[in-house]
C-alpha cells in the first residue's frame, strides 16, 4: 500500500474525494487543493490512467515536522533516493509554499536538491544530473505550516491536459474543470442528451463524449512520471493501458447519448471539431456555428451546460448583460424539461438570467474564482422577479420605475437640446435614491457614473440595482448596448477626476452651441468635457470678445474654444497636465482656431498666477479642483481653505475693468466674500445664471461667481 496526494483547484476537493473513493482509494481525505489517499500499485496505475479531475499525483514518500534549513536538508537525505531512481536518470524539484525559515522556493528546492545528490555519493554513487526540461523524476515538495512533505510525481506533466488539444481558443477552458462541472450537476451519473451553445473549443462536450462512451482520459497521454521510477511495474500498468483501449473501443459503439455545441465564431468551432477528432470522439458531436439566441433545444430534455463569454469576446458590460438576459428569457420560452448549468466569473452577470437557482456553488478556472449555477426550468420556469413577467413585456420593467423616469427626461431634453445645439447633455442625475447613478448622453453613446453607495447599504444590493440599470437602458432610450459605458465614480477628492482607466479609447465629436470638442468616453473617468459648465463657458465666450483671457485649470481648454470663437484678442490656457493641453490643442484644430494669439502653458497654476503678476487680463476662467496633492505641486490645496489665498494673488492680473468668473465644484464651498471685499474685490453668486436645464434638480451642481474691481 502506497501513500499518495492528488492535487487539484480549489473547489474540486469534494468532487475528486468521490472520485477517489469511487475508484476503490482508501484512507480518502481531503486537504486544501486536493485529496490525500491511499493505494496499492496497480489501484494507483488505474487511478491515473482514469482520474478526470485530479492536476496531478504524487507518492509520498515523507511528512514531517521542519523548523530549520537543518531539518529540511536531514528530511530530504534520510530518504534512501538510490531506490527510487538510478543515478543514470535527470531529476528536478518542484517547491511549493514559504513562511518561517523559507523565504523563497528556491531555496528550498536547492536544500533539497543537495540532500538528493549528497545521498546518492555518500551511497558510494555518482551524482544524477538536475534537468530542468523533461527530466525523468521529478520531486514535489510542499511547505505548509512548519510540516514539509517530499513526494515522487507519480503522474507526470498536468493531467489536465489529455493530448487531444491541438490549440486552444480564447480563455480556454481546463480540461479537469469541464469534468468537474459535469460532475456536480449531476449529468456524469445520469448521462443524457447535452448541448452546450457557447462550445467555444469544446471542452465541455469532448469531456462528456469522453466519460459517455467510456475513454479514459489518460489514454492518450504520452509520458507518466512512474515510467522511471525504480518500483515501476511495467507489467501491470500494460494491463491498465489494453483494459482502457478495449473499453474505449467497446464504448464507443456503445454510446447512444446525444451531444449539440455550437458557437458563433466559426473558428472555434473548427477548432472543437479537430480537438474532437483528436480525442476520437467526433462522431458522437454534433458543431455548428450559430448564435446562441437561435439555438433550439435538440432534445425534449436534457441538460445544457457550458461556460458563457464574460470577458471582451463579445463586448462591454451592458452587452453582456442584454445577453444574459435574452438567454434566461429563452431558456424559460423554450427550455422547459430541461437543466442548466452555467459557469461564469461575474455573479451578476448569471443574475441577469433571472432564473431561480437550485444550487450555487464555487469553483476556480485557474486562479479566477467562478460562480456554478444550477436551474432546473420546468414546463412554466419562473424568473426570480415576482410577479412573472407577462409575454412581450419590456426588459426595462425590470426597473420600471427608472425606466420611466428615463423616458421622461428624455422626451423633455431632446427638444431642449436641439434647440440649443447641443447633442450631449445629462439624461439623469440619482433622481431615484435607489438608482444612484448619474447618466449622460454623448451623441449617440451614453455614459453612466456610477456613485459610491452609502456603507449601509449591502454591496450585493448596490450590484443588482446596476444591473437593472444598465438591463433597462438600453430599451428606454432605444440605444444599442454597445454604445453604453459603465464606470464607477466615488466622491473622493484630489485629482481622480483626471485618472486614466485603460488605454482603450472611444473618441467622438460632440457640438456645443458653436463649438466641437473631442469626447474620449472611455480612457479616462471624465470625459473630457463637464456638462454641468455648458452654460459658464458660453458665458465666457459671450464676454470675450476683444479681449485678453486667461483659463486656468484649463483640463482640454473647452473654455478658452469658445472665448476663441467669441473673438479674445488673445487667450492664455494653463494647465499642469500635457496631456490635457494637447488635448486642448487638438480642440482648436477642431474648431478652425490656428493663431498665434493662442497660448498654451503647462505649469502648476498657482504657482504660475505668482510668477505672472505684471501680466493683465481683461477675462479670468479659473475652475480648481476641490483638493489636490499632485506630486507636482509644492503644497495640497484645498479650495474651501486656499481660495481667498488664490484669488487675492489671482486679482493682480485682472486689468482695471477686468473681470474673474471663478467656479468650483465643492457642494457646501463658503465665499469669503469679506476678505475679497477687504482687498477692494466686489463679489457676486451667478450660480443661476450658469445652471444649465439639465442641472436644474441638482442647483448645487458647482458654484460660480463674478469678481471685479469695487468701484
Amino acid at each position: 500500500m502506497f501513500n499518495f496526494f492528488a492535487a487539484a483547484p480549489k473547489g474540486f476537493e469534494y468532487s475528486l474525494a468521490n472520485e477517489l473513493k469511487g475508484f476503490g482509494a482508501e484512507q480518502v481525505k481531503e486537504s486544501v487543493a486536493g485529496v490525500y489517499f491511499s493505494a496499492p500499485l496497480e489501484l494507483a496505475y488505474r487511478i491515473t490512467m482514469w482520474t478526470r479531475l485530479a492536476s496531478r499525483i504524487v507518492l509520498v514518500i515523507y511528512k514531517g515536522p521542519c523548523d530549520s534549513p537543518e531539518q529540511l536538508y536531514n528530511a530530504a537525505y534520510c530518504i534512501d533516493w538510490p531506490s527510487h531512481f538510478s543515478n543514470r536518470s535527470t531529476f528536478s524539484i518542484d517547491f511549493h509554499g514559504t513562511g518561517g525559515f523559507i523565504n523563497n522556493t528556491q531555496f528550498g528546492a536547492l536544500k533539497i536538491k543537495d540532500a538528493i545528490v549528497d545521498r546518492f555519493r555518500d551511497d558510494g554513487e555518482s551524482r544524477p544530473d538536475v534537468s530542468r526540461v523533461n527530466p525523468d523524476i521529478r520531486i514535489d515538495s510542499h511547505y505548509r505550516n512548519g510540516q514539509i512533505t517530499i513526494a515522487i510525481n507519480f503522474s507526470g506533466s498536468a493531467l489536465h491536459q489529455r493530448g487531444y488539444r491541438s490549440t486552444t481558443g480564447e480563455a480556454p477552458l481546463k480540461e479537469n474543470l469541464a469534468a468537474n462541472m459535469l460532475a456536480r450537476c449531476g449529468w456524469q451519473n445520469e448521462p443524457t442528451t447535452l448541448l452546450d451553445p457557447f462550445c467555444g473549443s469544446g471542452t465541455v462536450l469532448i469531456e462528456a463524449a469522453l466519460i459517455a462512451a467510456d475513454i479514459a482520459p489518460g489514454l492518450q497521454r504520452q509520458r507518466f512520471g512512474f515510467e522511471h521510477w525504480r518500483s515501476h511495474n511495467k507489467a501491470v500498468w500494460q494491463e491498465v493501458v489494453e483494459e482502457a483501449k478495449a473499453r474505449a473501443s467497446l464504448g464507443k459503439t456503445r454510446c447512444e447519448v446525444k451531444f449539440y455545441g455550437s458557437d458563433i465564431d466559426s473558428r472555434l468551432v473548427a477548432l472543437a471539431k479537430r480537438n474532437a477528432q483528436n480525442a476520437g470522439v467526433a462522431d458522437l458531436i454534433e458543431f455548428n456555428v450559430a448564435n446562441a439566441l437561435n439555438v433550439a433545444p435538440p432534445a425534449a430534455e436534457g441538460f445544457l451546460i457550458s461556460n458563457p463569454p464574460y470577458g471582451e469576446r463579445l463586448g462591454n458590460i451592458s452587452e453582456l448583460l442584454q445577453l444574459y438576459y435574452q438567454l434566461g428569457d429563452k431558456f424559460k420560452k423554450e427550455f422547459g424539461g430541461w437543466k442548466v448549468a452555467m459557469l461564469c466569473s461575474d455573479i451578476e452577470l448569471l443574475s441577469s438570467l433571472k432564473l431561480k437557482a437550485d444550487k450555487q456553488m464555487k469553483m476556480f478556472n485557474g486562479a479566477l474564482e467562478c460562480a456554478f449555477n444550477l436551474y432546473t426550468l420546468h414546463a412554466k420556469s419562473t424568473r426570480r422577479s415576482a410577479p412573472e413577467l407577462p409575454e412581450g413585456v419590456d426588459v426595462a420593467d425590470i426597473a420600471p420605475a427608472f425606466a420611466n423616469r428615463i423616458k421622461k427626461n428624455m422626451k423633455q431634453l431632446t427638444k431642449w437640446a436641439k434647440r440649443e445645439n447641443i447633442d450631449s447633455f445629462r439624461i439623469y442625475d440619482a433622481d431615484l435614491p435607489e438608482y444612484n447613478v448619474a447618466i449622460d448622453k454623448y451623441v449617440d453613446y451614453v455614459v453612466i457614473q456610477e456613485y459610491a453607495a452609502p456603507s449601509s447599504i449591502p454591496e450585493a444590493v448596490t450590484k443588482r440595482r446596476i444591473s437593472d440599470v444598465l438591463l433597462a437602458l438600453p430599451h428606454a432610450l432605444g440605444i444599442n448596448p454597445d454604445n453604453i459605458t459603465l464606470k464607477t465614480r466615488e466622491r473622493q477628492k484630489g485629482t481622480n477626476q483626471y485618472e486614466k482607466l485603460d488605454s482603450q479609447k472611444l473618441e467622438v465629436i460632440t457640438q456645443e452651441y458653436n463649438a466641437r470638442f473631442k469626447l474620449n468616453l472611455t480612457g479616462y473617468l471624465d470625459t473630457g468635457l463637464f456638462l454641468d459648465h455648458r452654460v459658464t463657458r458660453k458665458l465666457v465666450g459671450e464676454k470675450s470678445q476683444g479681449k485678453r483671457v486667461l483659463n486656468l485649470f484649463s483640463y482640454t481648454g473647452s473654455a478658452s474654444v469658445h472665448a476663441a470663437l467669441g473673438g479674445a484678442s488673445s487667450i492664455t490656457t494653463v494647465d499642469m497636465s500635457n496631456t490635457y493641453l494637447n488635448w486642448a490643442k487638438e480642440n482648436f484644430a477642431l474648431n478652425g482656431l490656428n493663431d498665434r494669439k493662442f497660448q498654451f502653458v503647462q505649469a502648476d497654476c498657482l504657482q504660475w498666477i505668482k510668477d505672472n503678476d505684471h501680466q493683465a487680463f481683461d477675462l479670468i476662467f479659473i475652475d480648481p479642483p476641490t483638493f489636490s496633492n499632485s506630486k507636482r505641486m509644492e503644497d495640497s490645496w484645498d479650495v474651501q481653505r486656499d481660495h481667498l489665498a488664490m484669488l487675492t494673488d489671482l486679482v493682480k492680473l485682472m486689468a482695471p475693468n477686468g473681470e474673474v468668473i471663478f467656479s468650483n465644484n465643492k457642494r457646501k464651498f463658503k465665499m469669503d466674500i469679506d476678505g475679497l471685499n477687504a482687498i477692494g474685490i466686489d463679489v457676486k453668486n451667478i450660480d443661476s445664471q450658469c445652471l444649465p436645464q439639465d442641472f436644474k434638480r441638482n442647483p448645487q451642481i458647482h458654484n460660480v461667481w463674478r469678481l471685479t474691481h469695487a468701484k
